[in-house]
C-alpha cells in the first residue's frame, strides 16, 4: 500500500547513475562534493548549446515535452529582435502530490540543475536567473546553492539570481503563474496566454524550463552528445526521473534509461504483480490497464502509442481490490478544488466533472455517464491554463480504461469493491502567506465547510446559482439539483455571501469536522565574461 511520501523519498538507479550520480555518498551534493562527482563545466557558445539540446532530442520533463533548442533559439531570436536581454527561469514548481523527481534533485544535486541554468544564462546574454519553488525544504536547499556560488539579487552583480517561492498549488506550476509571480502578481495564470519566449518576466523574452530538463543539459554538455546517447533509446536517449508510489510497498523517486520496461520499475517499488491499472504521467496523464502494462517501456513514444503519458514521470499502479472509478473520483474532486477559480471552465465545468463522476458512481445510470462525457468535452482547450485540459484528459481515460467497472456501475449496482485511497492526494505543510520571494495566502486544498439548502425554505430564486456557481447548478425546475456539497477553500467567502444573500434564507454553513479517513498522503518533510544570444 502507499506509504507517506515526504520530499526526498528512497532514490533508486537503474544501470549507472547521471543525474543521481553522488547520491550513494552523500545526503546533498555541495558545491565542491559537486565537482567531485561531476567535474567542471566549460561554457558552451550558444548556436552549440542548442545544437546539442537538439542532438540529444531533449524535451522538457515537466510534461509538455516541448523540445528545449525551439525554445532556447526562439528566446534568442526574440531578444535579439527586440534588443533587449533575456531572462532564465528555473520551474521547481512540483506540486502534484504524487510528483517528486524534481524536489529531490532539488533538494540533492541543486548545482547540477544550476549548471544548466547558467549555461543557458551565459548563451543568451541573460543577467537575471529566477528559480521556482513551493516548499521550504527545495528553498533552502537552491537558496544555499546560490550562496554556495556567489550568486544573489544584488544589482552590481553581473547575473541577478534569487528563488521565487509560491504556495504549493497546482496552478502554480503553469508557467505562466510563476511568471505572473515573478513580477509580482499572485501565483495563478492571467486571464491571456502569451508565448513566455516572447514576453515573460518583466515582459522580456523568457527561457522557462522545470529543474529535471536543466539538469539533463548540463550532464549532455560534460559528457557530450556521443557518450549521452550510449543510454537508453537511439531516438530518446539518457535517463528519466521517476516517481512511483499509489498501490507499492516502495513509493521511490527511480533514475532509469529510457526503453526499461515499465513492468519492471513496477517490480522495484512492490506494485501487485497484475494491476488492475497504472496512471501514467500524474494527475494530468491516462491510465493504461495491466495488460497494457506488459506492452509498454519507460519513453514517451512507447507511453503514447500504447495510450499512456510519461507526463510528469508520475507512476501510480492500483491494484485489484479497490474501485478505479471510486478513486478517480477522489482525484476528479481534487483537480477542481486546485482550480485558479478565475475561469469557467476550472471553476464551473471541473466541479460538474468531478459531480458526474460522482452521479456515475451512485447509480445516475446511461445518462450519467453521457454528461460526464460531454462536461470533459466542454472545457477542454478553453481554459487560461492547461489545468482543464489535463483534467479532461485524465477523466476521459478513466472512462476509456475501466470499461467493464463503468458497465457495472452504469448498468447495475456497482463493482462491489471499495475506494481504498491508494492515490496520493492532500499535502500538509501549504506556503505560509508573505514567504520569501513573494507568494499570496493558501486557498485551496481540501474544503473545510460544507452548505447546506434547507428545502422548506427555498423558493428558487437562484442567487445562490450566480454567487458559487463552482457548488450549485439550477436544475430545469429553476431550483438547485444539490442539497448539500463541500465548498472549495477559494470559494469559501462567495459561500458565506451567498449564504448571506439568500432572499428566502434557506442556505446554511458548517464547518467540516467529519473524521478523516486514515490517510496514504504525501506530507511535506519537516526538518537547505561576455554574454552573447544564440548564433552571436
Amino acid at each position: 500500500m502507499n506509504e507517506a511520501l515526504p520530499d526526498v523519498p528512497e532514490v533508486r538507479v537503474v544501470g549507472l547513475p547521471q543525474l543521481t550520480s553522488g547520491f550513494d555518498l552523500v545526503e546533498r551534493l555541495d558545491l565542491p562534493m559537486h565537482l567531485k562527482v561531476h567535474g567542471p563545466l566549460d561554457p558552451l557558445g550558444g548556436e552549440q548549446l542548442a545544437q546539442l539540446a537538439e542532438s540529444i532530442n531533449l524535451k522538457g520533463r515537466g510534461g509538455a515535452g516541448f523540445p528545449f533548442h525551439k525554445k532556447l533559439r526562439s528566446v534568442a531570436e526574440s531578444a535579439i529582435k527586440r534588443g533587449v536581454r533575456p531572462v532564465v527561469v528555473v520551474n521547481g514548481s512540483e506540486d502534484e502530490p504524487a510528483c517528486r523527481k524534481d524536489t529531490v534533485l532539488i533538494n540533492r544535486a541543486p548545482h547540477l540543475i544550476l549548471d544548466g541554468a547558467l549555461l543557458c544564462a551565459e548563451a543568451l546574454g541573460a543577467r537575471t536567473l529566477v528559480i521556482g519553488v513551493t516548499r521550504e525544504s527545495t528553498q533552502r536547499s537552491m537558496e544555499a546553492a546560490l550562496a554556495e556560488r556567489g550568486l544573489s539579487n544584488s544589482r552590481r552583480s553581473a547575473l541577478r539570481a534569487w528563488v521565487q517561492r509560491n504556495p504549493v498549488r497546482m496552478v502554480t506550476g503553469a508557467a505562466a503563474s510563476l511568471i505572473r509571480s515573478v513580477d509580482g502578481g499572485p501565483a495563478i495564470p492571467p486571464g491571456r496566454k502569451i508565448s513566455a519566449s516572447q514576453s515573460g518576466v518583466g515582459g522580456a523574452p523568457t527561457l522557462l524550463s522545470n529543474a529535471e530538463t536543466f539538469a539533463q543539459l548540463a550532464i549532455a554538455a560534460r559528457i557530450g552528445p556521443e557518450r549521452y546517447g550510449n543510454t537508453g533509446l537511439y531516438d530518446e536517449p539518457g535517463t528519466v526521473m521517476l516517481t512511483v508510489s499509489g498501490a507499492v510497498a516502495r513509493p521511490m523517486v527511480i533514475e532509469v534509461p529510457t526503453g526499461v520496461p515499465l513492468r519492471y520499475v513496477l517490480q522495484l517499488a512492490g506494485a501487485p504483480p497484475v494491476p488492475q491499472g497504472v496512471l501514467t504521467g500524474g494527475y494530468h496523464g491516462k491510465w493504461i490497464d495491466a495488460a497494457t502494462v506488459n506492452e509498454a517501456i519507460v519513453s514517451r513514444n512507447s507511453l503514447d502509442a500504447v495510450g499512456g503519458s510519461l507526463g510528469a514521470g508520475a507512476i501510480l499502479p492500483i491494484s485489484q481490490d479497490t474501485c478505479p472509478l471510486g478513486e478517480s473520483l477522489r482525484v476528479a474532486q481534487w483537480l477542481a478544488e486546485e482550480s485558479a477559480g478565475q475561469c469557467g471552465p476550472c471553476y464551473l465545468g471541473l466541479p460538474a466533472a468531478a459531480r458526474g463522476m460522482e452521479d456515475i458512481l451512485n447509480g445516475g445510470g446511461p445518462a450519467a455517464l453521457e454528461a460526464l462525457k460531454q462536461v470533459a468535452k466542454n472545457v477542454k482547450r478553453r481554459g487560461a491554463c492547461s489545468h482543464p485540459d489535463g483534467s479532461a484528459m485524465f477523466l476521459e481515460s478513466t472512462i476509456k480504461a475501466f470499461t467493464d467497472d463503468l458497465a457495472a456501475h452504469v448498468l447495475g449496482n456497482g463493482c462491489g469493491r471499495p475506494v481504498e485511497g491508494v492515490l496520493p492526494l492532500f499535502e500538509g505543510g501549504r506556503a505560509p502567506t508573505g514567504v520569501p520571494g513573494g507568494g499570496e495566502p493558501e486557498e485551496s486544498g481540501a474544503s473545510r465547510q460544507k452548505i447546506y439548502v434547507d428545502w422548506t425554505l427555498c423558493r428558487g430564486h437562484g442567487l445562490c446559482a450566480d454567487i458559487l456557481p463552482e457548488v450549485f447548478e439550477l436544475g430545469a425546475d429553476g431550483f438547485p439539483t444539490v442539497a448539500q456539497a463541500q465548498v472549495p477553500r477559494y470559494a469559501e467567502a462567495k459561500a458565506l455571501r451567498a449564504v448571506r444573500r439568500c432572499p428566502a434564507l434557506a442556505l446554511r454553513l458548517e464547518e467540516d469536522t467529519r473524521g478523516q479517513a486514515p490517510s496514504r498522503n504525501l506530507p511535506v518533510l519537516s526538518q537547505g565574461r561576455g554574454r552573447r544570444a544564440l548564433g552571436r
